[in-house]
């Protein structure tokens, strides 16, 4: 139940999601901040080494963010959709003996798999594969 009024705050109010993910990093950010200097750094060495550690902070945010709003309810409802179309076209498949009704469970059973891969294609980024360095090469020979 509280699962669910969090998902509907969180409906209304869009602003919400950007503020408990910063509010997460930052508990992060502080926690490795400590940890350093329980080590015996400066707070200005933590700082530096946390900062180098912890990367770019808004992009870090962006990606957590958009991780956050991926699992929207329509998107479930498809996913379950193509669940349930795959299971039919497996039932269809197991219980004919007839080749061209069989082969509409395998039509079945492809189309839920490939929009289920055009699902997960699609929320990939480029961000995650490219080097995070200015001198970027396509070639898979450098």
């Amino acid at each position: 139940m509280n699962d669910l009024l969090t998902r509907l705050r969180h409906r209304f109010q869009p602003g919400t999601i950007e503020l408990e993910v910063d509010e997460e990093l930052r508990h992060h950010f502080d926690l490795l901040l400590r940890e350093y200097m329980q080590k015996g750094m400066s707070h200005e060495e933590a700082f530096a080494a946390t900062l180098k550690r912890f990367g770019n902070f808004n992009r870090f945010k962006n990606e957590c963010v958009t991780i956050c709003r991926r699992t929207r309810p329509l998107q479930r409802a498809f996913k379950i959709f193509l669940i349930l179309l795959a299971l039919t076209g497996l039932i269809v498949r197991a219980l004919n003996t007839d080749f061209h009704v069989a082969r509409i469970g395998d039509m079945l059973i492809m189309v839920a798999v490939a929009c289920r891969l055009l699902l997960y294609v699609r929320s990939l980024s480029p961000s995650r594969f490219l080097p995070k360095n200015k001198t970027s090469s396509f070639s898979i020979f450098s």
